[in-house]
Parts: C-alpha cells; structure tokens; sequence
C-alpha cells in the first residue's frame, strides 16, 4: 500500500487493487455509464478483481432485477441499498467460498442522474461500497451522496469513475481511518467538480464511528456546505429532508439548551403555523449550529459538539451544522429546495448584529445586497425580545439602527417580514447560556432549572461541559 502522504491516480489504485488476489467482487452502475469499473478494466490484472460488471439502464430490466421503487423514483438511497443487497446476495450465492479461501468479497453501485440536455440541473446521485475486510466478518457498507457541480456530462461521467475508485480503495486500505478516507475521496479531484452532503458508515469495522463527526468533516473541509442528522444520530440527506418544506430554523450556540432556546421556539412555531402558507405536514424545525459557533474558541471540541448535538436529539429536533456565517446565505440555501415560507427565529440582539454592515464586507453589494437576497425569499423573521444591558427590553418597535439604515429597516418592518414573538415568558429573558455554562462548571446551585425537563440530568450523568470538574470549557 501506498504511504499516506503518496497520492496514487485512479489507475494506481485501480492496479493495486487488481494485483491484490484477495479483493473480489461486483460493479453495478446506474446512470452515468460503467466509469468506475472501466479504471479496473484498462488497469490491467482485472480478472482477478472482476467477478461481474453490470448496468441496468432499462428501468423494466432494473425493476426485474432489483424490484420496483415506491414513487418511481430511481435515484435514491432505497435503490443503492437494493442494488447492494442484491448484488452481494449473488455473489454470496454464486461463488463457492471453500474455492476461495481468504477472499474478501465487496460489491460497488452507483445509482446516478448526469446534468440532462437542456442543463437545467446539474445532477446527483447515490455510490456505495459493501465490503468485507475479513472473510469470517459481516459486511461494512460506506454510503454517500454526490452533487455534480460541473456544466458537462462527460466530465461528471470522469468525475464520478475517479470518486468510485478512490471509494473502493479508501474502504480496503484507509477503513480504520474514516477521515482519512473521507479526504482520499478526493484524491485527483476538485471540491468544485463533486459535493459530497452525506456519508454513513456502517458494519462491524466502523462500530466505534459516530457518523455526525463524519458529517462535521465534510462540512469543515468543504466537501459540502451544510449537512443534517436527526434526534437518532443517523446522517440525513438535505434534499430528502428539506425539499418542498416549510422551514423553521432557530441559530444558536445551544451550550447548553436553555429554557430561553426553547420558549424562543415554542413561540415562533405556534406563530409560523397560523400563516397561511405554512403546513403542518410539511413543516421541519432545524436547530442550526454553524461552523464559527463550533470555533468559538479556536480548533472545535469534538466532545463538546456532540454533548450539544446529543441533547438537541434527546428534545426531538434535526440538527444542521451549517458553514453559513450569514443569514442570507442560510436562506439562500433552503430556497435551493424549498419555494414555500421559510422562517428564522433570532433574538433581537442577534438582528443587531445583522443590521450590523461591516457584516457584509465580502459582498460588493454589502448590505443592500445582502438583504436583497435575504427578503425577496418568502421569508418571516420571528423576533424574541431582548434585555439591553440597562435593563430595557427591546424588541422591533424600539431597537436602535444605524442612521444610514432607518430608511431601510422601515422599508422591512412595513412589509411584515419582521414578526415580534410577544407571548413570551417573563422569567427566561434573563437566561444567558454562557451564565449557564459558568455555573455548571463551578457547581452552582440552581442551574438546572434554566433548562428544559431532562437536560440538566443528562449533563450530571455523562458529565457534559465541564460538569463536576471543577473548570469552565472554553
């Protein structure tokens, strides 16, 4: 094997792969033609890889040999997952194992959608490997998504055959260092040519692998710019979850989860269900943390991230880990799959901030540009009051601008796209989570009031944020 700071081409792997007698198995690829098996093929050595190729293009063929797919749809995870099972069913079945001792079976798919004809999309789709690093062990399965960014066919078709190969080598040589294998994805690729917004890994190898870690590396090392899991832990595609939903995203640090945090979101969700575009079946609450709250200060506590994601799933809710410093470009993120209301819920402090134009030094436009992508979306802002440190409470009609922007802010107010929460409770307005998590580090007495039902004995039975060690975490 090649060392890890030697970066091998395709046809590298491929070979190495090829001359080694124990890795054998099957290509099924759906979509976007026979790219990756056509490395192993041209590598040389392929006989001794190569137990089957194949490509169903034909949706009654597919249908015949990987059943049909509620919905008609082709390209999804339920498919891949079919075509795995299916395809390691036959070998299992086919290949006498008493004939081939020590052989480690695997089985790839892909099941994609190129950029059509007309460009009107650019592409995505599903490629999985299920593998076996022993013979005597049940099989891993390594899962992503893949968004094509390229404006041709043929080169989403190249990039999808080096991103196959260098799957199927990162799981025979790199599966005891998920990380490394994420970055090895991209080996001979650009993170401009292929997104990757969702991995799983599965199977006895990566027991010890909690997978929203391995969602917070794609988002740090800018293979996607958001992902999402659910209260289960289990990484989620955001197409999946988003698409065609009213959403409801409330920003934080959530270190820890206050009372606050919760009556902000009580608040604005019994707000965003009485408008008129806004469906209960269609509706998806997001607690978004974003890569500057996780950095803070300085390199992000992996342990800290998942104490606040594990209590955010305890209450039930999505998490988003986003890349998105702006608000504008949260929301610009959801239009990508949503046209229905969106909604953001920020305390009045926080829309200080985004009144705020050294905010948007980056844009030409600055402000007016940012807001211009901000409110033409069908966007409500719901607006949870604020304590001011001379103790007035502040909300829409009373927070102060700068006087450049009066104009401007009016011009917003009187569209009604800004929305003051005022049923509010009294008691949590005084609730600060950096006061919270002070507390819990000293073992005061009182904190666990401020927080919601749960939470408090959670963070004294896992010993979260410092909890009983006698420190405040940074």
């Amino acid at each position: 094997m090649a060392s890890i700071n030697q970066l091998l081409t395709p046809k590298q792997k491929a070979l190495e792969i090829n001359l080694n007698e124990k890795i054998y198995g099957t290509f099924a690829e759906v979509g976007a033609g026979q790219e990756t098996v056509r490395h192993f093929f041209r590598a040389g050595g392929a006989s001794g890889t190569i137990a089957k190729a194949m490509s169903a293009y034909d949706k009654d063929f597919s249908d015949a040999i990987y059943g049909k797919e509620e919905g008609g749809r082709y390209v999804n995870e339920a498919r891949l997952m079919n075509m795995l099972d299916h395809e390691v069913g036959l070998l299992e079945q086919r290949i006498n194992r008493s004939k081939n001792p020590g052989r480690l079976f695997f089985s790839y798919a892909n099941s994609v959608q190129t950029i059509n004809f007309n460009k009107t999309n650019k592409g995505h789709g599903w490629v999985g490997i299920r593998f076996q690093l022993s013979e005597m062990e049940p099989y891993n399965d390594i899962i992503i998504h893949i968004r094509f960014h390229e404006n041709d066919a043929r080169l989403q078709q190249e990039s999808l055959g080096n991103l196959g190969v260098n799957l199927i080598y990162g799981a025979f040589y790199y599966a005891d260092n998920p990380r490394l294998l994420l970055e090895s994805l991209y080996d001979e690729l650009a993170k401009d040519q292929i997104e990757i917004d969702m991995v799983n890994f599965l199977g006895p190898r990566f027991a010890y692998v909690d997978n929203r870690l391995m969602s917070l590396q794609l988002v740090k090392n800018g293979m996607t710019d958001a992902v999402i899991f659910g209260p289960d832990g289990r990484n989620l595609l955001p197409a999946d979850v988003l698409y065609k939903k009213n959403i409801l995203a409330m920003r934080g640090s959530f270190r820890p989860v206050t009372n606050v945090n919760m009556d902000m979101l009580s608040s604005a969700l019994a707000l965003f269900l009485n408008e008129n575009k806004v469906e209960k079946d269609k509706l998806k609450v997001l607690f978004e943390i974003t890569l500057k709250n996780l950095r803070s200060s300085g390199e992000i506590n992996e342990r800290d991230f998942l104490d606040r994601a594990d209590i955010i799933g305890k209450l039930g809710h999505l998490v988003l880990i986003s890349n998105f410093s702006e608000y504008f470009k949260l929301v610009e993120y959801f239009s990508r799959f949503s046209k229905e209301r969106l909604g953001l819920v920020m305390g009045v402090n926080n829309l200080i901030d985004v009144f705020d134009e050294s905010y948007y030094g980056e844009l030409s436009g600055g402000i007016m540009e940012a807001f211009g992508k901000l409110f033409t979306k069908d966007l409500k802002v719901y607006l949870y009051p604020f304590i001011s440190n001379s103790g007035e409470k502040l909300d829409s009609n009373n927070l102060k601008v700068d006087s450049s922007l009066k104009e401007l802010y009016k011009y917003i107010k009187s569209n009604k796209r800004l929305v003051d929460i005022e049923d509010v409770n009294e008691s949590n307005l005084n609730i600060l989570s950096r006061e919270v998590l002070k507390q819990i580090a000293l073992g005061e007495i009182g904190w666990e009031e401020k927080l919601p039902e749960g939470v408090a004995q959670m963070i004294k039975d896992r010993g979260m944020f410092g909890y009983n060690k006698g420190y405040i975490p940074i």
